[in-house]
């Protein structure tokens, strides 16, 4: 499902360049859980902004689900996006204009689907806002809003997931319920999941836990608990 071989990012400062990634290499098969972990400022973020083709490497091969996105322009990876891969960030990115079922219907509408907002609604109804629809986000709570992210981040069903930091804007409860939520969401779909945590215990409950450090993959046990 990913592959990375040799991927190298920097950006341009001040003083000069400033190396983010330094050559990374990863696999992750289809169906993996896989955590990643690693200090503030050692590329996890722009490690998955890689993957999501949002970010192009400087040097190196990034393979997602059969594609090189290394060959795609713009409109091939706003297709790949679509298509393949889901995203949940750790501040929601709702549209504070649209209500949750507008919201989760946007992937849908982008795609042409002329039964969008049903199927938002079915969205909403697997995380349990069924009673949300017409609320806006600033009418909910932390939690309710990342469920809203994830139901809009599931809805085209998403071969692969990426989550950074998603739990970061929660209390331990909620945070936990999200979690839990994302990993039935997840096992459901037979989704590959990637999440970004600084926190062990959230960490340990993928099957296998990457660490990054100065822009590297410094370890890839397979201990895990699912």
């Amino acid at each position: 499902m990913i592959l990375l071989e040799d991927v190298h990012l920097k950006l341009a400062g001040p003083a000069g360049d400033v190396k983010i990634l330094r050559g990374i290499d990863l696999a992750v098969g289809p169906g993996e859980t896989v955590s990643v972990i690693g200090p503030s400022g050692s590329g996890k973020t722009t490690m998955m902004m890689v993957i999501a083709g949002l970010e192009q490497p400087t040097s190196g091969r990034v393979v997602i689900a059969g594609n090189e996105l290394g060959k795609l322009d713009e409109d091939g990876l706003a297709l790949f996006r679509r298509q393949i891969v889901g995203i949940v960030f750790q501040n929601f990115h709702l549209v504070p204009t649209m209500t949750a079922l507008e919201n989760v219907a946007i992937p849908f509408e982008l795609a042409g689907d002329d039964d969008a907002f049903e199927r938002a609604a079915d969205g909403l109804k697997a995380v349990g806002l069924d009673h949300r629809l017409g609320h806006y986000p600033g009418q909910m709570s932390g939690g309710e809003q990342q469920r809203v992210a994830l139901a809009r981040a599931f809805a085209a069903a998403p071969r692969l997931l990426l989550a950074d930091e998603p739990t970061g804007n929660l209390d331990r409860g909620t945070g936990d319920m999200v979690i839990n939520l994302m990993f039935s969401l997840a096992e459901q779909a037979g989704t590959t999941l990637m999440l970004i945590t600084h926190e062990p215990r959230l960490g340990a409950k993928c099957a296998r836990e990457i660490r990054i450090g100065d822009g590297r993959v410094v370890d890839g046990t397979l201990d895990g608990t699912c």
